[in-house]
């Protein structure tokens, strides 16, 4: 296979460029603005020797300011001067997202205890998966962001068949600012791929080892394959001590009482290796049988280590290591411990994950993604980008800045990445401060571990672009009605108003569906108010549902959860919305005895003389799309919950009068139903 590069014309956005300074060096980082041009990749180095008055140029620098760096003081103005980190990649909190981890394949050739159930885990058709010219265009814009450095991941990565290949075309990148191109790999086949990755630019190796004793090594990976796994770890130290520019961590997963008595020997491997062994404390993924009593804390392990050697020393971290490094003296090697289970490290996190089918991750932990995929792939008819196909985005590309007409082709290649772009940016910026609490986690549904930031694939009639992750477990916070800020997506679905003429705005000319694009829409406050009833047709339910003694539970906090649940899936029910950013969704349900009115009206028919259930849902957002759709779909699931569970008493029970009573936002203004009163102007 061909090696994928972009010209510096093919590329994304008008640059941002920033100065950093270094032993008489000027490096142009890469950077994107959003007044859309091209990649800018532009690299100078001026000698040591350089006459201080001597003008300086550096390609692509606009020359209003021109940086003379003979002095200190100009070095400081020349900082003073250049742009902060891009902000696509900068979170609420101004953690700078620099590092990329990419996962290439959902196959392994392990069946490690801790990643994946011993029946392994259902692989998405190929067609799903990213194909080599995705994952390097995908890793080009975020380079052209400021990434310096990439992992490739898995499943385990050298099972791929074109891993050579790409890891080629990634290496093409240190020319625009890529520092680190790093694998993560059990090791079993690595030897004979070695030599070949460290020509393409391989740098890091984290390799995945849980036991230096051969037979417990085939009880924690279900394999066999440790003479393999060690045969490359001897093959990457000798490279190591030949001179060879890469670095070698072994990450160990503790168990306790499995694997805990290997602590000792892993910290002697670096008596006289040049090696970081780093202890992870057993965390829980989809199908892992985790559990509190089999995990090892950090505290454990060290007391295990400081047993053997009370000198072991504590080293000072780098500001985004997600270990604490320590030593022990005379050694060649370090000690690493990653404590995502007992001393989160989120403050410092720079990670992002690209999962192998395209999803957008920015917690490991956490269970909201975004396709970048399915933007990715658009213009192309949803159909995988091959090799034919980038070639010919580039041909576009190439021929939209010399003004030829055929530029303006079905690829569209400048719109895809602002596009990507500007949902890289919303789920960046919806990443939470930490990840959740052992205690949550132990709960939470996520992805296993095998298929890291990768989401158990769903039968191909259900899964939609920019699909959300499926959530069984209920997250703490949507007892208190409201949900996490982790749903994140730029969404063609558009609510805009036609006051010349009626049209359905999901309908081309032609009669097909499609999305209406809202990239041009403007930012705004959303919220969408619907209401909706179900009535029963004798008095059981209502009286059961008071006494909280219906045999299924409380039947208004059930259907408030399954309510709220329901409002941020909603892209999935519905196949024209795409998923947004929620701020808030809550629900309010309460019985309505027959004598009481609902908005104004009294609940008329037989059916309403048993009383019946009345449901409100308010949904919030900040966006470029109404939330009308949300709040329908949060009380005509609440309903249809409040009926599941009433229906041993009642089978003549029915869902009423399900509508939109108040929107608020975009350009379209304030609709009220007539005779709903809106809470916010009774506040007041």
């Amino acid at each position: 296979m061909a090696r994928f590069t972009l010209h510096s014309a093919s590329a994304l956005l008008r640059p941002r460029t920033n100065l950093a300074l270094n032993c008489g060096k000027i490096r142009v980082r890469r950077g994107v603005d959003t007044h859309g041009r091209g990649l800018f990749s532009a690299a100078v180095t001026i000698p040591e020797s350089t006459p201080a008055d001597a003008p300086r140029e550096i390609p692509g620098v606009l020359p209003q300011t021109p940086p003379q760096v003979a002095s200190v003081v100009d070095r400081k103005e020349a900082i003073r001067h250049s742009k902060p980190f891009s902000s696509f990649l900068t979170d609420n909190f101004q953690r700078q997202h620099d590092y990329l981890r990419i996962s290439v394949t959902e196959r392994c050739n392990l069946r490690c205890l801790y990643c994946m159930p011993e029946e392994g885990v259902p692989l998405s058709p190929p067609a799903h998966l990213l194909t080599t010219p995705e994952i390097f265009y995908l890793s080009s814009l975020f380079v052209s962001q400021g990434v310096s450095k990439i992992r490739l991941t898995g499943g385990e990565p050298t099972v791929r068949r074109d891993i050579l290949p790409l890891m080629n075309s990634l290496g093409s990148l240190r020319s625009s600012g890529l520092r680190e191109l790093c694998i993560t790999t059990n090791g079993i086949s690595l030897h004979r791929k070695l030599d070949s990755m460290v020509d393409a630019g391989l740098t890091g190796i984290n390799l995945s080892l849980d036991t230096l004793d051969p037979f417990q090594f085939q009880i924690m990976t279900r394999r066999n394959g440790f003479e393999a796994v060690m045969k490359s770890v001897d093959r990457i130290l000798e490279m190591i001590k030949l001179g060879a520019n890469i670095k070698l961590k072994i990450n160990c997963v503790v168990m306790r009482g499995l694997n805990d008595q290997d602590i000792i020997s892993f910290v002697e491997m670096g008596r006289e290796n040049l090696v970081e062994v780093r202890f992870i404390e057993y965390m829980p993924f989809d199908g892992n049988k985790w559990s509190k009593a089999k995990m090892m804390s950090y505290g454990e392990m060290l007391d295990i280590i400081r047993g053997k050697y009370p000198i072991l020393r504590k080293v000072k971290d780098h500001k985004n290591d997600t270990s604490k490094t320590y030593e022990v003296p005379g050694f060649v090697g370090r000690v690493g411990f990653i404590t995502s289970m007992t001393h989160n490290f989120c403050g410092t996190c720079n990670r992002l994950r690209i999962t192998s089918d395209g999803n957008l991750k920015v917690c490991l932990f956490g269970n909201a993604e975004v396709s970048l995929r399915d933007i990715l792939r658009k213009s192309n008819g949803g159909k995988p980008i091959d090799e034919e196909a980038f070639e010919a985005m580039k041909e576009i590309e190439m021929g939209r800045q010399q003004g030829s007409p055929s530029a303006k082709g079905l690829l569209g290649y400048g719109e895809r990445e602002r596009e990507l772009l500007e949902v890289i940016g919303m789920a960046v910026r919806r990443k939470k401060a930490k990840h959740a609490g052992m205690g949550i986690l132990e709960n939470m549904k996520n992805r296993p571990m095998i298929l890291i930031g990768e989401r158990a694939p769903l039968p191909t009639s259900t899964r939609r672009s920019h699909t959300l992750p499926t959530t069984l477990g209920i997250p703490a916070q949507l007892l208190h009605g409201r949900l996490p800020l982790s749903l994140f997506a730029a969404r063609d679905f558009s609510t805009k108003s036609r006051s010349s003429e009626d049209e359905l705005t999901h309908v081309t000319p032609s009669g097909k569906a499609h999305m209406v694009p809202i990239s041009p829409k403007q930012i705004t406050s959303r919220i969408a108010i619907a209401q909706g009833r179900i009535l029963f047709s004798n008095p059981a339910p209502a009286r059961l549902i008071a006494q909280n003694a219906l045999k299924k539970g409380d039947v208004l906090a059930v259907a408030r959860i399954a309510g709220i649940m329901a409002a941020k899936r909603t892209s999935e029910l519905v196949p024209l919305c795409h998923p947004i950013g929620l701020e808030s969704v809550s629900l309010d349900l309460r019985i309505l005895t027959p004598g009481e009115e609902e908005e104004g009206k009294r609940l008329s028919g037989s059916e309403g003389s048993f009383g019946s259930v009345g449901i409100q849902a308010v949904v919030r957002c900040e966006g470029k799309t109404g939330v009308e759709m949300e709040a329908l779909t949060a009380v005509s699931v609440a309903a249809l919950t409040v009926y599941d569970m009433c229906k041993s008493v009642d089978r003549g029970m029915r869902i009423d009068a399900v509508r939109v009573v108040l929107k608020k936002g975009g350009k379209s203004g304030v609709w009220v139903e007539d005779g709903f009163v809106d809470p916010e102007e009774t506040e007041q």
